[in-house]
């Protein structure tokens, strides 16, 4: 099956630049992707459960895993998405975290890949609003 691209095409300009920064990033190596921790709502804790969810934005290449660090509880549920390429050729994840509301005192979400250093953000109860 054949691709077909015309010049100066919105197609063409944005293969054109994700070929770009997938060569400048294959040079490079990885890019570190940056990490937020997303609270549980205010009615989910009134329910006594809790999910957070970790974004990982912007990291190269596709091979980095999440995962979670739990203090203060021995039982919970986590879930994570592949990675997806995005317009600028880097990746973004996510991974949910449930647990029981009153169960936990901090969460870490932790990036990793191969023998490279982790990428952390931590979160703590006392943060939910």
């Amino acid at each position: 099956m054949a691709l077909k691209l015309r010049e100066g095409s919105e197609t063409l300009s944005s293969f054109i630049s994700a070929l770009k920064c997938f060569l400048c990033f294959s040079a490079v190596g990885h890019v570190t992707p940056l990490l937020t921790v997303l609270s549980p709502s205010t009615k989910e804790l009134q329910q006594g459960k809790a999910t957070l969810m970790c974004v990982a934005n912007k990291g190269f290449p596709s091979d980095w895993t999440l995962s979670w660090e739990v203090v203060g509880s021995s039982s919970w549920e986590e879930s994570r998405s592949p990675g997806v390429l995005q317009k600028d050729g880097l990746y973004s994840w996510s991974s949910t975290l449930r647990l029981s509301a009153d169960q936990w005192e901090k969460v870490t979400c932790q990036a990793k890949r191969g023998s490279k250093d982790p990428v952390l953000e931590t979160f703590r109860r006392d943060q939910c609003s």
